[in-house]
């Protein structure tokens, strides 16, 4: 059945990622205090939110996949693959505990306490929700001026240069015999 070709070649990739991210996770060298320190700093930046959505749209594109291969057994891939996305939920504990590790490992305590008590203000707050949006404006400036900027420039340079080449050639038609 096609349907167990399709999962064999997901599990297994699944396990090879599981094993480098273990992996990773096993080489811990950061202290209590900068993990804590870290966790604070990442849940005021809200850090790890981005990944809520990993597991269920993985799960989706799976039952996808092998409703797409063996449409007849569609309720039952939706219930099996559900079910076992459900039960491999409590495994976001795993980023949580590696994001907080790297963090950790490069920030300071300080450096993550004053990340954390920023961007816990509601000054950080506004930053964290309007920042892109201002950054996106301040990029459309940047735009309008550069293309200003290169107008100008050859605007300029050619008025110059038409100037100083009609003067060159003027100056080397009188020098020059007739």
């Amino acid at each position: 059945m096609t349907i167990f070709a399709g999962l064999g070649r997901t599990l297994a990739a699944t396990l090879v990622a599981s094993v480098a991210f273990a992996g990773s996770v096993a080489a811990q060298d950061a202290t209590p205090e900068q993990v804590q320190a870290a966790r604070a700093a990442m849940t005021a930046l809200n850090a790890t939110g981005q990944f809520d959505a990993i597991l269920p749209q993985i799960a989706e594109r799976l039952k996808g996949t092998l409703i797409q291969s063996s449409p007849n057994f569609g309720d039952l891939i939706n219930k099996t693959v559900d079910e076992e996305a459900l039960a491999l939920a409590p495994r976001r504990a795993d980023l949580e505990r590696e994001v907080a590790n790297i963090y950790a490992k490069t920030f300071t305590v300080e450096e993550l306490n004053a990340i954390a008590a920023f961007y816990g203000s509601e000054a950080g707050k506004k930053l964290l929700q309007s920042g892109p949006l201002a950054a996106r404006e301040v990029m459309k400036a940047a735009d309008i001026w550069a293309s200003g900027i290169s107008r100008d420039l050859a605007v300029n340079s050619d008025k110059k240069l038409e100037a100083e080449i009609g003067a060159q050639k003027k100056a080397e038609g009188q020098q020059q015999p007739q």
